[in-house]
């Protein structure tokens, strides 16, 4: 088992480098950003491969993935090249004309999925939020006017646009705006009666119905198969589009390229980002000829989509992840992960459960660690290890897909380090 960082450690040079001669320290943070955010006192000075050094040089090892986005790592050389290269052709055009790297993306994002059809923005957030916007344009343009309510799943999470985080099912994020947008239901995740009772008896007022394959922010709660299937079911009776928001289990996370591709059905609407642009800003909805009709010149858009040095990188990074055994090789690091925690959990009477699907996976504290993910957090970035946590009582997973067998081994040791801390305590 290792027991430090790889042989491409920066020296303490490299590291200051950059901020040499400034007095930025985790204080000045407090002091000229809104306080929306609460980051870790550490300060990052350099990452490679699936490695981070702070300002200090201290090591860790990326469990985190910049949230579930640095797919491939850190700084992989392919996408720094590629990057590089459209740097010196031209940054941006703005949606007033095209651009190729833009074109052979969307190209390239048609032949892997379903879709026909491709909008390009910069986040998760936006692209759920023009997934809304088309899902009732649509339901305008080919249905009655009244056909407008939106269909959504409690511990839900689709962005922080106010129209997003009200579809989300998690009242935390959306309470204290003021009247939130009307025509939008909530439902038990997985609930495949509630969900059969409420089309029932409201269906043919449906425009759409949303969810996460994997529910990450609520705790990393997967849909089952056949709710999936009732949801797709269930929309193709009442002309409702079903709309997959894979912001977070896309792009070779769950071992597939996108989550629907394990479950059986295609969806009408896909929105895709995170980790589709390895760590460059870029999100995409996906849709059919017949659906994005609705979307004309003028309904919708977004300066910065399609910019050409996001698409330049996010090609790179889908040809990375279909041209290899990379795929394959996720089912087999999940395998061993899950198998590895569990025993952890055993050993430490710390999970009562591992969930999840490929490199997204949630591990359910027990009662004897009952609201302590934040320790467990802070505990494990103090040992070297970034993780992430999803609600109070879920330590979430999402290490970066080309991780080696290597690095997760070490990440392991590092968390029973942890855990063996906190009970000292």
């Amino acid at each position: 088992m290792r027991s430090s960082s790889p042989n491409h450690q920066p020296t303490s040079t490299q590291i200051h480098a950059s901020s040499r001669g400034s007095s930025i320290t985790r204080e000045t943070h407090d002091e000229v950003m809104t306080p929306n955010y609460a980051p870790m006192k550490m300060i990052p000075a350099r990452a490679r491969g699936s490695w981070l050094w702070d300002t200090q040089g201290k090591d860790y090892l990326d469990f985190a993935a910049g949230i579930a986005v640095s797919v491939l790592g850190h700084s992989h050389p392919d996408l720094v090249a590629v990057l590089n290269e459209q740097a010196q052709k031209f940054w941006h055009v703005s949606n007033l004309m095209t651009n190729e790297p833009a074109i052979e993306l969307a190209q390239r994002l048609c032949e892997l999925t379903f879709a026909e059809k491709v909008f390009f923005a910069n986040s998760g957030a936006e692209v759920n939020e023009a997934a809304l916007k088309l899902a009732r344009r649509y339901a305008f343009d080919n249905f009655d006017e009244k056909k407008t309510e939106i269909v959504a799943f409690n511990n839900g999470f689709h962005g922080r646009t106010f129209f997003t985080v009200s579809v989300g099912g998690q009242p935390k994020y959306s309470d204290g705006f003021g009247p939130k947008p009307a025509g939008i239901t909530h439902l038990p995740f997985n609930d495949v009666d509630a969900l059969r009772g409420f089309f029932a008896e409201k269906g043919d007022q449906v425009c759409c119905v949303m969810l996460e394959p994997i529910q990450g922010e609520g705790g990393v709660n997967p849909a089952s198969r056949e709710f999936v299937q009732v949801i797709r079911e269930c929309c193709n009776q009442h002309d409702a589009l079903m709309i997959l928001d894979e912001v977070q289990t896309g792009v070779g996370r769950s071992g597939k390229l996108y989550v629907y591709e394990k479950l059986g059905i295609a969806p009408d609407i896909l929105t895709t980002a995170k980790g589709l642009g390895g760590g460059f800003p870029i999100a995409a909805m996906l849709t059919t000829d017949k659906i994005a009709k609705s979307l004309g010149v003028g309904v919708h858009g977004s300066t910065f989509g399609g910019n050409p040095m996001a698409c330049t990188v996010a090609n790179k990074v889908l040809e990375l992840v279909t041209e290899s055994d990379l795929l394959e090789e996720v089912d087999r690091k999940s395998e061993f992960l899950v198998k590895e925690l569990t025993a952890l959990g055993t050993r430490k009477d710390l999970f009562s459960g591992v969930r999840g699907e490929g490199l997204l996976l949630g591990c359910e504290l027990s009662d004897k660690w009952k609201d302590r993910s934040r320790d467990v957090l802070t505990a494990c970035m103090e040992e070297g290890l970034m993780v992430l946590v999803a609600g109070q009582n879920v330590i979430r997973l999402a290490p970066p897909i080309n991780i080696s067998h290597g690095d997760i081994e070490e990440g392991l040791a590092r968390m029973e380090r942890a855990i063996e801390k906190l009970e000292a305590t």
